[in-house]
C-alpha cells in the first residue's frame, strides 16, 4: 500500500502503517525498525516526513491530558490536532495565543516545522511550547522543559530527533475575536505604513495574486479585550474599504467554509483560523511555498514579487502576507528575527512551479528570505544551511539522539545533516 500527503503531490516510501497502543509499544517499534517516522496529518508538501521504513500513526493519541491553571499550561498527546485541542480548551476558561490558517494540522507537526499564525506580537505555534517528551532512536524516553540547555534545539526538531509523545503548551485566558475584512489595499501603503497595517489588529493577513499593485483583501482579527469592537466603525483600513459580505481569500470562491466575518464576535477558536473547524479541506489540487524574512523588508520584497507577476499569473491561486514575532528556537525561521511571511498557494502543477521558484527565490534573496521547512522550495542546501546559525549545535543533538539516522531521510540528509554517518544498506 502507498501513502500520500494531504495535497497528493508526494508519495511516501513507507511500506507499512502501524498504530502503537502505548508509549511502551512505540518504544518497542522504534527499537525493532531500522527506519521509522510519524505520518502526522500529511500537511507538509515536500519529503521532510518521508521514510523508506514504516510509518507510525499517533492519530488516536489525541487527548488533552492536563490543564495546569497555576502554571498556565496544557499538556497534550503527540497526535492531537489543533481542532481537537481547541474543542477541549473551549470547555475551559483558557485559550491558545494563536492558530494557523487550518485547524486540521497536528500540534506536534506544527511545532516541529515552526508553523505559524499571524500577528506582529505573536510568536509561531512552536513558541508556545513549554515542554516536550520524545522517544529517541534507541527507544528511550526523554523530557525537555523550557530553560533546559537543549530545549531551544528540540522544539523545532524537523522530526530528526525522535517521535514526540507529549507536548506542554502555554495557554492564556480565553478571549473573543471580531473579524473584519477590507478590500483593495494599495501596495504602496506598505512603504510608509507597514507597521500600522500589521499591528492594527491582533492578527492581520494580506491577500493578493500580485497582478495589480494592491492586496485584494485584508483580514483583521481583533480581540474585543483590546478594543476590537471599535473596528466596526472604521470607514477604511489604510485606503482599503470594508467588505459588505463574507468573502473567501480566493476570489469567486464561496465563503461558507470560512470563519465568521463582518465583525460578529466569537470565541478565539472560532475566529483565529481562516477556515471553520468543522470544514475538512479536500485532498490536494494545490501546492504551497512560503518564505520568511526580516519584517523591515516587506515593502521592497513585495515590489520584487510584483515584478514577477507575469510569471506568477498562470500558476498562482493566491498569496498571503503575515507577520510573526521573534523567538529563540534554533531552527525556527523566526529565531532572533521579527519576520514577515510571504505565502504562495499554487496550482497543482509542480513542473511549472519548479520553473518559477528559482526566479522567486532570486528576487527574495536580497532580503535574506528563509523557506518554510514543510513547503516547496528550490533553495540550494548550502544557502539554506548558511541561514541558520544554530545548525551546528542541532547536528550535535542528532548525533546524540539519532546517531545512525533512523529518523532521517533524503530531505534531512540534504538540508540538515549532509555529513551524517549512513547506516549499512542506506541509499
Amino acid at each position: 500500500m502507498s501513502y500520500q500527503n494531504w495535497a497528493g503531490n508526494f508519495t511516501y516510501g513507507a511500506t507499512e502503517m502501524i498504530c502503537p497502543e502505548s508509549v511502551e509499544h512505540l518504544q518497542q517499534l522504534v527499537k525493532e525498525h531500522r527506519k521509522i517516522k510519524v505520518s502526522g496529518s500529511g500537511h507538509t508538501f515536500n519529503a521532510i516526513t518521508d521514510t523508506n521504513g514504516i510509518f507510525v500513526s499517533l492519530r488516536h493519541w489525541n487527548r488533552m491530558l492536563a490543564l495546569n491553571e497555576e502554571r498556565g499550561t496544557v499538556t497534550v498527546e503527540g497526535g492531537i490536532t489543533y481542532g481537537e485541542l481547541c474543542a477541549e480548551l473551549a470547555l475551559t476558561d483558557y485559550a491558545l495565543h494563536n492558530l494557523a490558517s487550518l485547524p486540521h494540522i497536528t500540534v506536534a507537526g506544527a511545532a516541529a516545522t515552526a508553523t505559524h499564525g499571524s500577528g506582529s506580537r505573536n510568536g509561531s505555534l512552536a513558541a508556545a511550547v513549554e515542554g516536550i517528551e520524545l522517544v529517541d532512536a534507541n527507544g528511550e524516553l526523554h523530557t525537555f522543559s523550557r530553560g533546559d540547555a537543549e530545549f531551544a534545539g528540540v522544539v523545532v526538531n524537523l522530526g530528526a530527533l525522535g517521535i514526540v509523545t507529549k507536548l506542554t503548551l502555554n495557554v492564556v485566558p480565553a478571549y473573543s475575536i471580531r473579524q473584519f475584512v477590507y478590500e483593495n489595499l494599495p501596495l504602496s501603503q506598505l512603504e510608509e505604513n507597514a507597521e500600522g497595517i500589521f499591528t492594527g489588529a491582533y492578527s492581520v493577513s494580506l491577500f493578493t495574486d500580485w497582478q495589480q499593485p494592491r492586496f485584494h483583501q485584508v483580514w483583521t482579527k481583533c480581540r474585543e479585550e483590546d478594543g476590537g469592537a471599535s473596528y466596526a466603525g472604521h470607514a477604511d483600513y489604510y485606503g482599503a474599504l470594508p467588505a459588505t459580505a463574507p468573502v473567501h481569500p480566493l476570489p469567486n470562491m464561496h465563503a461558507e467554509n470560512c470563519t465568521e466575518q463582518l465583525g460578529k464576535p466569537g470565541m478565539w477558536h472560532e475566529r483565529l483560523a481562516h477556515f471553520r473547524m468543522e470544514f475538512t479541506p479536500s485532498a490536494g489540487k494545490e501546492l504551497q511555498s512560503e518564505y520568511l524574512m526580516p519584517r523591515e523588508h516587506v515593502y521592497e520584497a513585495a515590489l520584487a514579487v510584483h515584478r514577477l507577476r507575469e510569471h506568477l499569473a498562470p500558476i498562482l491561486f493566491v498569496s498571503e502576507l503575515r507577520t510573526i514575532a521573534a523567538d529563540d528556537l534554533w531552527l525556527s525561521p523566526f529565531c532572533d528575527q521579527s519576520s514577515v511571511a510571504f505565502h504562495f498557494t499554487w496550482r497543482d502543477d509542480w513542473q511549472a512551479v519548479e520553473r518559477v521558484l528559482p526566479l522567486l527565490e532570486a528576487a527574495l534573496a536580497p532580503f535574506h528570505a528563509r523557506p518554510h521547512w514543510g513547503k516547496l522550495f528550490t533553495v540550494p542546501a548550502d544557502v539554506l544551511q548558511g541561514q541558520f546559525d544554530k545548525l551546528p549545535p542541532f547536528r550535535k543533538l542528532i548525533d546524540k539522539y539519532d546517531p545512525n539516522g533512523k529518523f532521517s531521510n533524503a530531505f534531512l540528509d540534504t538540508y540538515v545533516r549532509p555529513a551524517r554517518t549512513r547506516l549499512s544498506g542506506d541509499e
